[in-house]
């Protein structure tokens, strides 16, 4: 079974902006819906915290401190394509900051539910 990381975005997780936390994220990886193409096993879930500078850093130790390395790491739907988007940066350099840290592919979104 393919093993992900998901990081969602700590202001819609703890504001309620439409997301009332990782229940979403956390059933379609369960049932393999959404960008996620199979069942998967979530190893770990990880919120970013304005303004996200932490972030690679985090996911870089939480994958060391777990010791086991995920096959991919998701950006929820929060993160990728929430409104009101992110003041700070954008996903697409999130994503990019992310892999460059840790040499993991990072898949914008989670899920498709309203």
């Amino acid at each position: 079974m393919k093993k992900v990381m998901i990081v969602g975005c700590g202001a819609y997780m703890e504001s309620g902006y439409g997301c009332p936390g990782e229940w979403r994220c956390l059933k379609a990886a369960a049932l393999g819906e959404g960008t996620f193409t199979e069942p998967v096993q979530v190893l770990a879930m990880l919120k970013c915290v304005c303004p996200g500078r932490s972030l690679p850093s985090n996911v870089g130790m939480a994958i060391k401190l777990s010791e086991i390395k995920p096959d991919a790491i998701y950006m929820s739907t929060c993160m990728a394509k929430g409104k009101p988007e992110c003041p700070y940066r954008k996903p697409e350099e999130v994503s990019q900051l992310i892999e460059a840290k840790v040499g993991i592919p990072v898949i914008l979104g989670t899920h498709e539910y309203t």
